[in-house]
């Protein structure tokens, strides 16, 4: 299969094999949601380039629905009432992103649970997953995902979601730092911007895991189910 090392392209030649299993992966797709996707000035924390993902994620899982692998949604809520966020210790993003990006009016309304913000903008089919107590920036905390994983006898995991440089990257290095095998689907994840989206996958494929287009991953799951079957 072709991966992405540091922004370039390479032949695994077979090295991978066990990254590649689809009957041990999961895909975990993080914060789809309209708190990041809504086109209104009220969207509490946009993140605008990430929009162009949503057909391409949802074709994506359907594939991947066909070949029997799981796909886990997994959201950021926060209480209504703020006591794990902006009335306690917040969150720093809340406080050092619109150092970059300006003042974001609508933030602290981001990821309230029950409010719109929380709501998926890809499909979420009956037998799809959702885990939706992640409070900071990593899928792993302080969610039940791992529980989760261990339960469902997963071993590989495909992120794909927003922001690469923040969420993508936090759930790639707790995974990996959990001993699952770390794929991140290339063209289905969106940074901040270019420079920073290019350095996360660039530090994803260098210390974590694989970096590789959805395409051949999905190539890959049907020659293993093609396999399976002719045997």
């Amino acid at each position: 299969m072709r991966i992405h090392v540091y922004g370039k392209p390479q032949d695994t030649r077979d090295r991978f094999d066990d990254y590649l299993d689809p009957s041990k992966t999961a895909i975990v797709s993080i914060d789809m949601h309209r708190g990041h996707l809504d086109s209104s000035p009220q969207c509490p924390c946009p993140a605008p380039r990430a929009r162009e993902i949503v057909a391409p994620i949802d074709a994506f899982h359907a594939s991947a629905r066909a070949l029997g692998v799981p796909i886990i949604h997994v959201r950021s809520v926060v209480r209504r009432g703020g006591e794990d966020d902006i009335r306690g210790i917040s969150s720093a993003w809340r406080r050092t992103f619109p150092l970059y990006v300006g003042e974001i009016p609508n933030s602290d309304a981001h990821a309230i649970e029950g409010s719109v913000w929380t709501e998926f903008v890809t499909r979420v089919e009956p037998d799809d997953l959702i885990v939706e107590t992640k409070r900071r920036l990593s899928a792993f905390y302080p969610t039940d995902l791992d529980f989760l994983l261990r339960n469902m006898r997963v071993e590989s995991l495909v992120l794909d979601g927003g922001f690469t440089d923040c969420c993508i990257l936090n759930a790639a290095f707790d995974a990996s730092n959990r001993n699952y095998r770390v794929i991140v689907a290339r063209d289905l994840v969106r940074g901040t911007d270019d420079n920073l989206e290019n350095a996360a996958l660039a530090m994803v494929s260098l210390h974590l895991g694989l970096v590789a287009d959805s395409a051949d991953i999905l190539g890959e799951w049907k020659n293993r189910r093609a396999g399976r079957n002719a045997a």
